[in-house]
């Protein structure tokens, strides 16, 4: 196989450029929700229970929102470029130069990994000065930023490549990314939730992204750090196998 890097760098340069064009849309807005989801969860919590414990609070809320917001920026990132370029008819631009598959996902994972870092740091900072920070190990927290990044960056190409308008990726944003991103324990811990809804829990793979995630800041997590490593990784070669296919079959992205 032929590797092209010129190629490569250019279409990687090409997607971050794209949301940086426009950083007060593409990072700043999602780290003001995030801040806003701080304020009122803690403002709440603390309007209608006194004694309890608000700082451990914003400590376990924190991660949970960088991880949301890594989560759908990831998405949103990979799965908009393609579809706009299927819409606007370009999409021949991504097929048509000597480009591999691998080369192309390989690109496009980086691109979304770059802009799930880069609104993670942006939602981090805005948060840091309402919360005293704690970090366990940043290692851990590294490993699963990266990880999430990387599998909603390829969700996201999925997501593209299947929709053909704009209503179709809405549906997988709104009735999938976001449910399971709130569903995984974001706001709390499954272990306050019944047997049957915890078991439910463990087979939803955003869960491990904030779990993992947020035993980097605190040292804690509802599940084995291992289990959910492992996890992540099985769900990312898989992510990666079906992208690949989609690719090389040319699955609704050639007449």
């Amino acid at each position: 196989m032929n590797y092209n890097p010129i190629g490569f760098i250019t279409l990687y340069k090409k997607e971050v450029q794209r949301f940086t064009k426009i950083p007060l849309q593409t990072i700043a807005a999602p780290a003001l929700t995030s801040l806003l989801f701080l304020i009122i969860f803690t403002t709440a919590i603390g309007s209608v229970r006194t004694d309890y414990p608000l700082d451990n609070f914003k400590n376990f809320l924190f991660p949970g929102l960088i991880m949301m917001t890594i989560i759908q920026n990831a998405f949103m990132n990979n799965s908009s470029s393609i579809l706009m370029s299927k819409v606007q008819g370009n999409i021949v631009d991504l097929l048509m130069p000597p480009l591999s598959n691998v080369e192309i996902i390989l690109a496009f994972t980086l691109a979304g990994i770059t802009r799930g870092l880069a609104s993670a740091v942006a939602c981090a900072l805005v948060m840091m000065p309402f919360i005293e920070v704690t970090i366990y190990n940043l290692w851990i927290i590294l490993i699963f930023a990266i990880l999430a990044s990387a599998i909603m960056s390829l969700i996201g190409m999925i997501s593209g490549i299947w929709a053909e308008k704009w209503d179709h990726l809405g549906t997988v944003g709104n009735f999938v990314i976001v449910p399971l991103s709130f569903l995984s324990g974001t706001f709390y811990s499954i272990t306050v939730l019944p047997d049957a809804i915890q078991r439910a829990s463990l087979i939803n793979p955003f869960f491990y992204m904030i779990d993992g995630f947020r035993f980097g800041f605190l040292g804690a997590s509802d599940s084995s750090i291992s289990h959910a490593f492992t996890i992540l990784i099985i769900v990312l070669i898989s992510l990666i196998v079906i992208n690949y296919l989609m690719l090389k079959t040319g699955y609704k992205l050639r007449a």
